[in-house]
């Protein structure tokens, strides 16, 4: 673990750990199992080194062990549980709580030798179904209650996208599937958050589509380019904070006009801004999908 101090309220516990404030303090002044410090006005704050511990019993707890026989566990036999428990139970919590941890410390070697230990025994397919994506998405919630720092997700982010990529390059010499359509992936105007497409774009590469990644803050008037290289299109598209949601009807329908109309191609659309779109007002050649596994279900 990187050396680096970090004090945290516990708030940020309860966000961390899902243990709420006043089961922590039960646990404190029952069982004597965190022993906070103390400001000047007797708020408590904890150490890493109480996070990593209260994640750890956490993990144990969610188990099957009751609090009361992790309390009377050693300091050093706490993380030796967890271990001999991570080997044979659900290996996905165990993994998610050393990723966050890994966050909270910027520790790379952490985070990598976590996930070789995942890739061992899972697809990567199943790594990001199973931990990754359930980790974003409380790190979003982290980063939005002031938990974490944008750093902290970055970070995250950054390297679940180089495995990601990884992955990808593993695949790019592959031949397409004969006469396969054209898949086209790209992120609207101002969109930047391209986990989840660049995630799509390896499955589509791994059934043996041919794909074009076109990336972040694509102007919809460019795609019109690549009409002329291929007879049938699918545009995949991702909208996570824009468009607005006021203004994605208007997109929609300027895309349909533009790209869609009179032809074989067809849009491919999720991601949080669409969770309350009406998908009766939607073009014929427009799907919305409430998943990336819906998604990749009609592929």
């Amino acid at each position: 673990m990187n050396n680096i101090q970090v004090n945290f309220s516990i708030k940020d516990l309860e966000n961390l750990t899902g243990i709420k404030a006043h089961t922590i303090r039960i646990w404190e002044k029952r069982y004597n199992l965190l022993q906070p410090n103390r400001t000047d006005t007797n708020i408590r704050t904890y150490s890493i080194g109480s996070l990593q511990k209260l994640l750890n019993i956490t993990f144990l707890n969610n188990n099957g062990l009751k609090i009361s026989k992790i309390a009377n566990l050693g300091e050093e036999e706490i993380p030796i549980k967890v271990r001999e428990l991570a080997s044979r139970s659900k290996v996905e919590d165990h993994a998610i709580n050393a990723f966050k941890m890994a966050m909270i410390n910027f520790d790379q070697v952490l985070f990598y030798n976590t996930y070789n230990n995942l890739i061992e025994n899972k697809s990567f397919s199943d790594i990001f179904y199973t931990i990754f994506l359930p980790l974003l998405n409380e790190i979003g919630i982290l980063w939005q209650t002031d938990t974490i720092t944008p750093a902290h997700e970055h970070f995250l982010s950054t390297h679940i996208k180089q495995k990601i990529l990884l992955n990808i390059e593993r695949l790019q010499s592959l031949e397409p599937q004969p006469n396969s359509k054209t898949y086209i992936l790209y992120l609207p105007d101002n969109e930047i958050h391209d986990i989840g497409l660049l995630f799509i774009n390896y499955q589509l590469r791994s059934k043996g589509f041919h794909t074009i990644f076109l990336g972040e803050s694509v102007p919809m008037q460019s795609l019109s380019s690549v009409l002329e290289f291929f007879n049938e299109i699918t545009f995949v598209s991702y909208f996570t904070v824009n468009p607005e949601i006021d203004k994605i009807p208007e997109y929609i329908d300027n895309f349909n006009s533009l790209l869609l109309e009179e032809s074989e191609h067809n849009l491919m659309l999720l991601g949080p801004r669409l969770a309350d779109f009406d998908i009766n007002k939607l073009p014929n050649k427009v799907s919305i999908y409430s998943s990336i596994e819906e998604l990749v279900e009609n592929f």
